[in-house]
C-alpha cells in the first residue's frame, strides 16, 4: 500500500468550498434564481488549480506544467473533448422540432388515459437520442403542462415523469456528456458500458412506467393534446441510436446523425441553411464550459496524483469499504457526494474519474462496470436534488406557462431515479459480474 498525502487533496476541498459555499449563499441566502448555476465553475476550478500549483515546492513550476500537460494530453481526455463538441453540433442540428414530433405522434395514437406514460416514454427516447436531460426537460415540460391542462392529470406527476424519463436517457445515451466522460475516463467502449448499464436501468424504467400507468388508471381524463408532427425528423435520432447499439465508432455515428439531420431539416423546410450553420456553431459552443472543466480537472488531478493525494484517498476508502462489492458501493457514494456538492453530474464524473480508475484496479472492477456505476449513481442523485438544473429548468418552464409548482411537490413522483438507486444496489450486492 503506497503512503499517501492527505494534504494533496486540498485543491478539491477548495473547489467544493467555493462552489458549494457560494451556491448555498446565492440559492438560499440571496434567493438568486438558479444560484448554483450563476457561479462561474471554470473560475472555481482555476482557483483550485492555482492552489494545486502552490503545493509541493520540491517540484518546480516547469515540472508542474509538464505534469499538467501530460494529464490534459491523455488520449482519453482528447477523445472526450472532441466527442463533446461533435455531440453539441448534432444536438444543434436536430433542434426542437424533432423532439416535438416524437411526443405529438405518440399522444395522437395512444389513448389519453396513458398520456403521462407517453410523456415518460417520449422523455426516455428523446434524451437517449439527444444525450441531454436538461435539453429534454426544456423541450417536453411545456407538452407536460399541456397534457395536465387538457387531461386533468396532476402537474407534479406529469413533470416528475418527464424528469425521470430524461434521466433514463442521460444515463444510457451514447452521446450524453456523462457517458462520454465516464467511458473515456475509464478507457472502455461505449457499447460495453451501455450493455452493463442497460440491465440496471431497464428494470427501473419498466417498474417506473408500471407505477405511472397504475396511477393514471385511477384518474378521470377529460381531453387530449393534438398537434401537428413530422415523423421524418425522427430519422437522425434513430440512426444515432442504432449506430451506437451496433457498435459503430461514435465519431462515425455522430457524423451520420449530423449529415442526415442537416439534409432532413433543410429538405422539410424546418430551417434555412444559414440558420443551420449558426445552430451548429451554438451547439458546439454550448459544450465550452464542459470542455474547460474536463481540461482543468485533468490538470488538477495530475498534480494531486503526483503529490500522493489519490493514494491517501484510496487508502481511506479501503479501510471503510471491504471487498469488490464494497468497492463498487464506495465508487457510487463517491460520485454521488461529488454530485450533491456540484449539482452537475458531468462535473461529478470528471472529478471522480481518476479516483475511481485507481479504485477499479485495486478492487478488480472492470472498466465498463466502473463507468456504469459512475454514470448511474451520478444520475440518481442529479435526478433527485431539488437544486439541480433538471429540477429548476422544469419548474421554470411550468412557471412561465402560468403554473406554479415546487420541487418538493415533484420529488414524490420521481419514480425512476429512486428505482434506479434500488436497481443499482441490487446489481452490486446480488448479481455476479460476468
Amino acid at each position: 500500500m503506497k503512503k499517501g498525502n492527505l494534504w494533496a487533496l486540498i485543491p478539491i476541498g477548495v473547489f467544493l468550498l467555493i462552489y458549494l459555499g457560494l451556491g448555498i449563499l446565492f440559492e438560499y441566502g440571496l434567493k438568486i434564481y438558479m444560484g448554483f448555476y450563476n457561479i462561474p465553475i471554470v473560475v472555481a476550478f482555476l482557483i483550485a488549480l492555482l492552489v494545486a500549483c502552490l503545493q509541493n515546492r520540491k517540484v518546480s513550476l516547469d515540472e508542474k506544467l509538464e505534469l499538467m500537460g501530460k494529464g490534459v494530453g491523455d488520449k482519453n481526455i482528447m477523445t472526450m473533448i472532441l466527442i463533446f463538441m461533435i455531440a453539441g453540433i448534432f444536438v444543434g442540428v436536430v433542434g426542437r422540432s424533432s423532439a416535438d414530433s416524437v411526443a405529438y405522434f405518440l399522444l395522437s395514437v395512444i389513448p389519453a388515459q396513458y398520456a403521462v406514460a407517453v410523456l415518460f416514454v417520449v422523455s426516455c427516447f428523446v434524451s437517449l437520442a439527444m444525450g441531454t436531460s436538461v435539453g429534454t426537460i426544456t423541450l417536453i415540460t411545456p407538452i407536460a403542462v399541456s397534457v395536465s391542462n387538457a387531461s386533468g392529470f396532476a402537474l407534479p406527476l406529469c413533470i416528475g415523469s418527464v424528469i425521470g424519463g430524461a434521466m433514463f436517457g442521460d444515463n444510457l445515451s451514447f452521446i450524453s456528456d456523462t457517458t462520454i466522460a465516464a467511458c473515456n475516463g475509464q478507457g472502455c467502449q461505449m457499447k460495453d458500458k451501455f450493455r452493463a448499464n442497460f440491465f440496471i436501468a431497464l428494470p427501473a424504467a419498466l417498474v417506473a412506467l408500471a407505477l405511472i400507468v397504475i396511477l393514471s388508471l385511477g384518474q378521470d381524463v377529460s381531453g387530449a393534446v393534438i398537434q401537428p408532427y413530422n415523423l421524418i425528423q425522427i430519422i437522425p435520432y434513430l440512426l444515432v441510436l442504432l449506430g451506437g447499439i451496433i457498435g459503430i465508432n461514435v465519431f462515425v455515428v455522430l457524423l451520420i446523425g449530423i449529415v442526415s439531420g442537416s439534409i432532413i431539416m433543410l429538405a422539410t423546410g424546418a430551417i434555412q441553411a444559414t440558420d443551420l450553420l449558426a445552430n451548429m456553431g451554438s451547439g458546439a459552443a454550448g459544450m465550452f464550459e464542459t470542455t474547460m472543466v474536463a481540461i482543468l480537472v485533468s490538470a488538477i488531478c495530475a498534480l494531486i496524483r503526483h503529490n500522493g493525494g489519490f493514494d491517501a484517498l484510496l487508502n481511506g476508502i479501503k479501510r471503510v469499504f471491504k471487498g469488490k462489492r464494497g468497492g463498487q458501493l464506495g465508487m457510487g457514494l463517491l460520485v454521488g457526494a461529488m454530485d450533491i456538492a456540484t449539482a452537475n453530474n458531468t462535473v461529478a464524473i470528471v472529478m471522480a474519474n481518476p479516483i475511481a480508475k485507481e479504485m477499479s484496479e485495486e478492487y478488480g472492477i472492470s472498466p465498463k462496470k466502473t463507468a456504469s456505476l459512475l454514470d448511474t449513481f451520478s444520475c440518481v442523485f442529479q435526478g433527485i436534488i431539488p437544486y439541480g438544473a433538471q429540477m429548476l429548468v422544469a419548474i421554470t418552464a411550468a412557471t412561465e406557462l402560468g403554473h406554479a409548482v415546487s420541487a418538493f411537490q415533484i420529488i414524490p413522483y420521481l419514480f425512476y431515479p429512486f428505482l434506479l438507486l434500488i436497481s443499482s444496489l441490487i446489481f452490486i450486492f446480488c448479481v455476479r459480474e460476468k
